[in-house]
């Protein structure tokens, strides 16, 4: 019986196959969905310091093109791309029109904030 060879297309080995797959892509899903949230989390967070520690709460600092100009240089040396200007603006205004961090939700995506973010009209 231990030397007996597993067929391929024997029933049990393909159903045994399916479930360990299916959780195989489950646990995949599982992570892509927390490094996303965790991805926002963590630009919502970029936004805050951004408002809060650089600007002081006010809409702009009066200094922040060049500190986020400097900032977008230095992230970009470390992290790679993903951290210019434009989209550190991005990070700020999303901390803005989201201020209560627990609004944020796990089944939206960086994308769909953004396009979120284009809405004019909260109706």
């Amino acid at each position: 019986m231990e030397n007996e060879i597993v067929k391929i297309n024997d029933k049990n080995f393909v159903d045994f196959y399916k479930n360990i797959s299916s959780i195989l892509r489950n646990a995949r899903e599982n992570v892509y969905k927390a490094v996303n949230f965790a991805m926002v989390q963590s630009y919502w967070a970029i936004g805050q310091l951004i408002v809060e520690d650089e600007q002081k709460g006010e809409t702009r600092a009066e200094y922040g093109k060049a500190v986020l100009g400097k900032l977008s240089l230095k992230l970009t040396e470390e992290f790679g791309k993903g951290f210019d200007e434009r989209e550190l603006r991005k990070r700020r205004q999303f901390y803005q029109e989201f201020q209560i961090r627990d609004s944020l939700r796990p089944e939206l995506t960086w994308s769909h904030y953004r396009m979120l973010l284009r809405v004019k009209d909260e109706k």
